[in-house]
């Protein structure tokens, strides 16, 4: 989130005026920084232990960790500001659900040193010495790329398809168009890269899209913590919603080093593919497009 963005949320939610309405004159436990921070500022009746609580206050609750590391009982009221789309904790009082990263007016600054501060921490449980010379910038490094590798989380770097009128340029299409290209995404169960080919087929109904445009469109759906069954439909869906053409396929044939760096160690490739509309109801086609893969 901007932080200009965030601060007219801060103001315009009336976040005191909120947790006064929710708290009263109950007593509350807050669980630091935030959480303490906020609730001060609201000027609840706080004490000192969970177990002295009526109820259990935070800014936010994400998977869920931290407040249930309270060990928190049925008798307990659990109120936070924002709880994220996927929160697996039922029974709260929340003010809103946000699914981006809410950073407070007073932890400007804050959110990018604690990031290295995570990175240096994964360094010294491996082993490394992270004030040796040459992991001394790594952190700063890793949150540099990042924001490029996972930008597929930022909606608005969501590339928007091109898309023209079939027939407009005095040629109406009704063949196939066939794409391939590379791409890299990395597996969400192990944080490390798999990446391969794609081949990308359409047949226009009454669009044409720009095929640069699917290009980014894949780089941007890979650029998250992906699964290569996922990745396939993801695109598709997208593409499908904008152009609604007679039919599309996507194959993707991944190498994956969660495969081959660890575990079994083995050499290889996955193949996932998704068939819509003619490319599925019609054999001729199909053929088509995998003889077109296979050369």
């Amino acid at each position: 989130m901007r932080q200009s963005e965030n601060e007219i949320t801060y103001i315009t939610l009336g976040i005191v005026e909120w947790l006064q309405r929710q708290c009263g004159n109950k007593k509350v436990y807050a669980i630091p920084k935030n959480g303490l921070i906020i609730a001060l500022m609201a000027k609840l009746n706080l004490v000192e232990t969970p177990e002295q609580a009526d109820i259990i206050f935070d800014d936010l609750i994400d998977s869920g960790k931290t407040i249930l590391s309270y060990n928190l009982d049925s008798s307990k009221d659990i109120v936070v500001l924002f709880v994220k789309p996927w929160t697996p904790i039922s029974g709260v009082t929340f003010m809103e659900v946000r699914s981006d990263w809410v950073t407070f007016p007073w932890e400007v600054g804050e959110g990018k040193g604690d990031q290295e501060k995570t990175i240096t921490r994964m360094l010294e449980q491996i082993g490394e010495n992270p004030n040796r010379q040459g992991l001394i910038e790594t952190p700063k490094r890793v949150v540099k790329m990042w924001k490029e590798i996972f930008r597929g989380y930022d909606l608005e770097q969501k590339p928007k398809l091109t898309v023209f009128e079939n027939g407009q340029d005095g040629v109406n299409y009704d063949q196939m168009i066939f794409d391939t290209g590379k791409f890299y995404s990395q597996c969400e169960h192990h944080m490390v890269p798999f990446f391969g080919e794609y081949y990308f087929a359409y047949i226009p109904n009454k669009k044409i899209v720009g095929i640069s445009k699917v290009a980014r469109l894949i780089d941007y759906h890979c650029a998250k913590l992906q699964i290569q069954e996922r990745l396939v439909k993801d695109i598709l869906d997208d593409i499908e919603k904008e152009i609604q053409p007679l039919g599309c396929a996507l194959v993707m044939k991944g190498t994956h080093l969660c495969k081959v760096m660890r575990g079994v160690r083995k050499e290889g490739q996955m193949v996932t593919s998704d068939i819509r509309g003619v490319f599925r109801e019609k054999d001729s086609t199909r053929q088509e497009f995998l003889s077109l893969i296979n050369k």
